[in-house]
């Protein structure tokens, strides 16, 4: 009987063995980036914020042997990370009374699943030549070429954008069950942000598809090979989609859904301990995935121009190492950039997210899908041409786009007696009232220039 199934089931194909690895070991891979990303996000903020950030925690846990070992080594703060991991880990996980005790406990893992299988459509190495190998005697995979990703499936971006698409129900999930008005309030953001900036990122989508005319992402990726990364010659397609995957990952400027200064903490208010760190963990992921999805679609993957390791030609295991490694300083470099973004740009009112993408976004992919379209019927695919395209389109969107019919439903109220609003012969006075208010230096100088003078 044993024999039977071993005949049955082996030998497996070398597709098939290269993506269960690649499957084992990118998602320990992810996961180990996500402290990193966490560490880096506090970093960057404290940089721009003009401040030092972790500098302090190392990896001695507070133990007092473990103190004596890493005496005078703080190792940049990098234990920061492991220290709120074990936090999160100790806390006492609360449910408050009236919650859905099914779905509040269902959200967190809906929030973090879509983001850890999206990513398996993405080639991460290339092409791999796999020899034989026998496992007991018997042919345990059958040799032969093999692309470096976790699921080589036709539908590839189609999968990825329906995948992505799941993340929602884990938020939307956590603000109704939370029996909290404040989560529910967020989870009805979110909602409203995704549908949205589904409709832009899918089209945005398409207007690539219709470039490559392919929906695999490593034939994506040779066409960039050879006929140049798709960032230069369909910029405008690249900033659209760049800024639909950051409202998909719920990132600033697009966090309304947990907006602190509106919503106490917004969808996972109610949330603590492991289940709380779930969603962080969850939208790290999206972000980790976004940006493969973004370097496999507009940075050419896992090439470099002029490293012949990187070209779809170099099988050998060097080259799969190098081709990793390329990609993901690629994905880091755009994860790094969603933080700077964050830490400048402030977060825009609820309604100016929605309208950003509903009187902006989607008329611009639309317009961007039928010129697409139009050169390629016409064969202009060259990318001084979709380039030329691009450009155009840029003008005609400054042009055309303030000319759309808007509903400024957020009109400045006038108030009587208000700065904005005085009374009839009334004059409004904002400036300071002393000479020392108006001075740019500090009040010590003044004083002592007040000394000087009695003196």
């Amino acid at each position: 009987m044993v024999d039977r199934v071993l005949d049955a089931l082996m030998p497996v194909s070398a597709q098939v063995f290269v993506g269960v690895i690649v499957v084992v070991v990118m998602v320990n891979v992810i996961l180990s980036t996500i402290p990193i990303c966490i560490y880096l996000e506090r970093k960057i903020s404290a940089y721009i914020q003009d401040r030092l950030g972790p500098n302090r925690v190392g990896f001695d846990l507070g133990l007092p042997i473990l103190q004596k070992l890493f005496r005078g080594f703080g190792f940049w703060g990098l234990g920061q990370s492991a220290a709120d991991g074990m936090k999160f880990l100790l806390k006492e996980d609360y449910r408050p009374k009236g919650a859905d005790k099914w779905l509040f406990t269902l959200a967190p893992a809906a929030a973090v699943v879509p983001a850890f299988i999206g990513w398996a459509i993405i080639p991460w190495g290339g092409y791999i030549e796999v020899g034989d190998i026998a496992l007991f005697g018997r042919q345990f995979v059958e040799g032969g070429r093999a692309l470096v990703v976790g699921a080589d499936v036709n539908i590839g971006f189609v999968y990825l954008i329906a995948v992505a698409s799941l993340g929602v129900y884990g938020v939307t999930l956590g603000g109704w069950a939370s029996n909290n008005k404040y989560s529910f309030l967020g989870g009805l953001r979110c909602s409203a942000g995704m549908i949205s900036y589904e409709i832009p990122l899918g089209v945005s989508v398409l207007t690539m598809l219709l470039v490559a005319g392919s929906v695999r992402p490593s034939v994506i990726v040779e066409q960039q090979i050879m006929g140049g990364w798709n960032l230069l010659s369909m910029p405008l397609v690249a900033v659209l989609f760049y800024t639909c995957i950051l409202a998909e990952a719920n990132r600033a400027p697009f966090d309304n859904a947990e907006a602190e200064q509106e919503l106490v903490g917004g969808y996972h208010t109610e949330y603590s301990a492991m289940r709380f760190a779930l969603f962080f963990l969850g939208e790290y992921a999206h972000m980790i995935t976004g940006s493969a999805f973004f370097a496999v679609l507009f940075l050419g993957g896992y090439h470099i121009p002029f490293v012949s390791l990187t070209s779809p030609e170099a099988v050998g295991i060097l080259a799969m190492i190098v081709k990793i490694n390329v990609l993901m300083m690629k994905v880091m470099g755009s994860v790094c950039f969603m933080m700077v973004i964050r830490w400048t740009i402030p977060r825009i009112r609820y309604d100016q997210v929605l309208k950003l993408c509903w009187q902006s976004l989607i008329p611009l992919t639309i317009a961007m899908v039928v010129a697409t379209s139009v050169m390629v019927f016409n064969g202009w695919r060259a990318w001084y041409e979709l380039l030329g395209m691009n450009i155009g389109m840029t003008v005609l969107a400054y042009i055309f786009l303030p000319m759309l019919p808007k509903a400024d439903v957020n009109r400045r109220v006038p108030m009587a007696g208000s700065r904005f609003c005085p009374l009839e012969g009334e004059r409004v006075e904002t400036e300071p009232a002393t000479a020392e208010a108006l001075r740019e230096d500090t009040m010590q100088g003044a004083r002592e220039e007040e000394l000087a003078g009695v003196s």
